[in-house]
This record gives structure tokens, sequence and C-alpha cells, in this order.
């Protein structure tokens, strides 16, 4: 059996060292990527929706999704479908940015379920209906919150 080694954090988790490009695909070993979104950054919401919105702005739904995958990791239970919604939106526009049309259409239609239940009271400014009509054509920047 042959085992090989993995790329592992300071934790002891794996993790893959390859370079990625702007939307998170791997690179070859040795190829200049872009540079990563650091995992496990202690955000308060605002923080978190105003990073995943300048990333989003920047062309970056995959670094975005990082981060909104933090603050669902870090949120408390009664937020924590809101915030993998979210999440789910990112990855939704990665795909359709990475030509996956299939892929996008799922993960953009479970993250507009997973955060509609938030309709009626959302929290932190988030624009959870305007979230929830943007997933259906899923074209464009979505906007996070209303204040913008």
């Amino acid at each position: 059996m042959s085992t090989s080694p993995r790329d592992r954090d300071e934790q002891g988790r794996a993790r893959n060292a390859r370079p990625r490009d702007g939307l998170g695909r791997p690179l070859p070993h040795g190829l200049p990527g872009v540079e990563r979104q650091p995992e496990g950054v202690p955000r308060t919401p605002a923080e978190a929706l105003a990073e995943a919105q300048r990333l989003l702005d920047d062309g970056r739904p995959f670094h975005a999704h990082e981060v909104l995958e933090d603050a669902w990791k870090a949120a408390p239970e009664h937020e924590r479908e809101l915030w993998r919604g979210l999440a789910q939106l990112a990855v939704g526009l990665t795909h359709s940015a990475r030509g996956n049309a299939p892929g996008a259409r799922s993960l953009l239609d479970r993250g507009a379920a997973n955060i509609a239940p938030y309709t009626d009271e959302p929290p932190h400014g988030i624009d959870v209906a305007g979230l929830v009509a943007w997933a259906g054509p899923g074209v464009g920047v979505p906007r996070l919150t209303r204040d913008r």
C-alpha cells in the first residue's frame, strides 16, 4: 500500500496546497496562482458580508464563498442555514463563471431554498428577498445587503 504525503495545515487538517486560479480551479504545481482567502478568520456578520461583497464585486465568487463558509461555521444555530445558503449562492456563481450551467443552477436553487425561510425577518440587513429573486436567473453580481 502506498501512502502519499498530504498537504496539512497547522492543525493537521488536509489542505490542497496547489495554486488556484481566480475561480478556485487547481493549477499545476509551480504555476503562479491567485492568493486564497485565509480560512477560519473570525469576522462579525457585517465584516463577513462586506468582505464577501467586495470579493463578488471583484469577480471572485469562489473566494467570497470561502468567507461565507467561515461565517456559516461560526454562526449561531438559528442562522446556519442562512449562511450556508449564502455560501451556496456564491458557489453557484462560481460554477456559472466556470461554464458549468447545470452545477450553477443546482447550487443557486439550493442556496435560494436555504435562505428563503429568512425572508420575513432577515438578519444583518441581508436582502434575502432580493437574493432569492436574483438566484432565479443568477445573472450579474448579487447584492448581499439592502444598504448598498
